[in-house]
């Protein structure tokens, strides 16, 4: 739309007015003419036939009549109204009922007027009513367009009590799509009109929200949603651009001696094929001279640390430093150690920097890193401070990146000139979907093949009533020499949750698993930093063959002779934080299992996240399960994710339309990069018009 129409205020659309403006800009987020367009119905309702009164059953759902209403009037109640209009057809009468709204629906009644009426019968004291019905004049129901499908859009009970509810909003965008103004240029090229059968955006506009059939509102609400779709892909792809081809990266030339010695003489098993094509995409990465901005994604266990750690040696054979950032100590800890031990034969010294590290240690890290010494550097957030200077970083590692902020990612991108290198890991699988646009900007890899040897974990479900049985299953495998993990959702008791607490179930294991036959060890977020770390060196080491926790030891524990993993009160974890469990045990060759407690009341969520867990090891068919349970925001943590604010598109359901916009856009950038052509210009005004007010970190990994 002209950018004229769409910025006039709400209050000024017609129906509106200052004080239903300020509840549309609370409610629901609208601010101009254009918010309010786009502002889809989410679906339809066929209203092409109608019912007499006489011919009402008790089972009806909402149903349609015409007819006149003969009176309306205000009944006191003991703090409020309610209004009661009488409606008459051929056939009978029948009454309206508002509880809420009352004086204000109670002035725009028709009365003794033809209208039509739609809304749930029920019948109290033997009398049909309908409360909070939809009311029209029949002219204007037989004047619109589509008089027989009625669009029905996302309201509030405090809109509807202002006549906004969806009939009201739906009589609103009505009368704006027939404003003599309502003329804009189209902006999507006629290539893509023609080959997707799309009608033009001011088309779209009024047949999405006064359709004539079906069919034309399924194409409209398409066309609207591919543009949206369309915009955020150009701009993800923009921006990948701008990260490779338009920004110069160092280049790695050399497959150097330290690499070299590693990969000939010291990996302790062969790569598996997913490891090996990994490495190529990689090193074909950093020898273009752009920089690299990947990412990887991998189950746990599947070897995402040893593509790093080859990739480390790769910069430190071309004169270049590395860092790896983890967000937890525990996790920076563990690649500190696992670093440290398959290095340990070669010349390369690696520090770890978190916020533990006192000032007297920290000192000679800091100047080894300025001068060259420090070839690798781990830790946390610490990384970042601005008294962490590298003499010259050439490859950021970022483990489990959705977890850090992009303004926090991008202060470790500018402790280098030019940028480093960025290698980005995960081990929360995103569907394919999600990918496209939280990490649209980035190459993906994906490590869809575990080690060799590795056995899948057994998983099953298991109630309270089996209690007993599990604890004989966890002294089975504790007699066998495995050690067993124990994790619950709560520390203490709570008084709104009816879960069992750490504390309370590390007592009755205890008791069930006595000195001095068995060492049970309890880890949870309120410990100190140093008793934390020595219960987990006891079990690390196998002195405590039992380890109690929270989800503290979700990710960066690894022990390959734990065998068992007990979740208790499973259905309070998702199925990402249930699936990272779990991938805490199997790491050893030995077969291992999980088991899921829970009591016998299950939500149908839960119970579906359960089976699935039980059913699949696949860490991308449950994110895609995930995903639909918990919607694309929640899955990734709406803060950080990267993910847009869509206002008509839903990265769900709109799956189809979200590929075809990436392959346009692609299709697009590819024939014109700057969209200068005239063909294009258009389209890029609305793209920097979308873009306007934004913070832009299109230049940050």
């Amino acid at each position: 739309m002209s950018s004229e129409f769409a910025d006039i205020p709400i209050e000024f659309v017609k129906g509106i007015g200052p004080k239903r403006a300020e509840w549309l800009r609370t409610e629901l987020n609208l601010y101009t003419a254009g918010d309010l367009l786009e502002h889809l119905p989410f679906r339809y309702e066929d209203r092409t036939s109608f019912v007499g009164v006489s011919e009402l059953i008790f089972e009806s759902t909402a149903v349609q009549l015409k007819g006149v209403i003969r009176s309306a009037q205000l009944v006191p109640m003991k703090r409020t109204s309610r209004l009661v209009a009488t409606f008459e057809d051929d056939s009978g009468k029948l009454e309206l009922v508002w509880f809420k709204g009352a004086k204000w629906i109670a002035s725009q009644i028709p009365v003794q007027q033809r209208v039509v009426v739609y809304g749930k019968p029920s019948l109290y004291k033997g009398k049909w009513n309908i409360a909070h019905p939809e009311i029209e004049l029949e002219s204007q129901f037989q004047q619109r367009n589509g008089a027989g499908l009625q669009p029905v859009y996302r309201t509030t009970e405090k809109l509807t009590q202002r006549g906004l509810a969806s009939s009201g909003i739906a009589k609103i965008l009505r009368t704006l799509v027939q404003h003599p103004e309502f003329s804009f240029p189209e902006f999507l090229p006629d290539f893509v009109l023609r080959e997707l059968n799309f009608p033009s955006r001011m088309e779209a506009f009024k047949q999405v929200h006064s359709p004539a059939n079906s069919k034309e509102a399924e194409r409209a609400r398409n066309r609207l949603k591919f543009e949206e779709l369309l915009m955020l892909q150009i701009k993800l792809l923009k921006q990948k651009q701008a990260q490779t081809q338009d920004l110069p990266g160092v280049r790695f030339e050399q497959v150097g001696a330290r690499f070299n010695a590693y990969f000939s003489n010291h990996i302790p098993f062969e790569l598996t094929d997913a490891q090996k094509r990994v490495m190529r995409e990689i090193r074909a990465d950093v020898n273009t001279g752009w920089h690299m901005n990947r990412l990887l994604q991998g189950d746990v266990g599947s070897g995402k640390t040893m593509v790093a750690l080859l990739t480390t040696l790769l910069a430190l054979d071309n004169g270049y430093q590395a860092c790896v950032m983890a967000p937890t100590e525990i996790l920076a800890n563990q690649h500190f150690e696992s670093f440290k031990e398959s290095l340990r034969d070669l010349p390369v010294r690696i520090e770890l920097l978190t916020g533990s590290v006192k000032t007297s240690k920290r000192k000679p890290i800091l100047e080894g890193l300025a001068s060259g010494s420090v070839h690798i550097l781990i830790g946390t957030h610490a990384l970042i401070e601005p008294g962490v200077v590298f003499q010259k970083l050439g490859l950021a590692v970022i483990d489990e990146q959705h977890r850090f902020g992009v303004a926090q990612r991008s202060k470790l991108w500018a402790k280098a000139k030019p940028a480093p290198h960025v290698l980005v890991m995960t081990a929360t699988p995103i569907p394919r979907t999600l990918a496209m646009t939280a990490y649209g900007d980035l190459d993906v890899s994906i490590i869809d093949e575990m080690p060799p040897g590795r056995k899948e974990i057994k998983t099953v479900h298991r109630t309270d009533a089996a209690r007993l049985s599990v604890f004989q299953f966890m002294e089975d495998e504790i007699q066998k020499g495995r050690q067993v993990y124990v994790v619950y959702p709560l520390i203490e008791e709570s008084a709104t949750l009816d879960y069992k607490d750490l504390m309370d179930g590390y007592e009755s294991l205890t008791r069930r698993f006595p000195l001095p036959t068995f060492r049970i060890g309890v880890v949870h977020g309120r410990m100190k930093p140093e008793d934390k770390d020595i219960e987990m060196e006891r079990f690390v080491s196998g002195v405590n063959q039992m380890l109690v926790a929270t989800t503290v030891i979700e990710v960066g524990v690894n022990v390959p002779n734990a065998s068992v993993m007990v979740i208790e009160s499973a259905e309070r974890f998702g199925l990402a934080q249930l699936h990272q469990l779990r991938g805490r045990v199997g790491r050893g060759a030995e077969q291992s299992y999980c088991i899921l407690m829970t009591g016998n009341e299950l939500s149908k969520d839960a119970r579906l996240r359960l089976e699935t867990m039980c059913r699949t090891n696949d860490g991308f068919e449950l994110a895609e399960v995930d995903m639909e349970l918990r919607g694309p925001g929640d899955l990734m943590g709406t803060q950080q994710s990267g993910i847009p604010d869509l206002k008509m598109a839903d990265l769900l359901k709109d799956r189809n339309l979200l590929t075809t916009a990436r392959y346009i856009a692609s299709r697009l950038l590819e024939e014109d990069p700057t969209l200068r052509n005239p063909e294009n210009a258009i389209l890029n005004e609305a793209l920097k018009r979308a873009q306007k007010g934004r913070t832009n970190w299109s230049r940050i990994s």
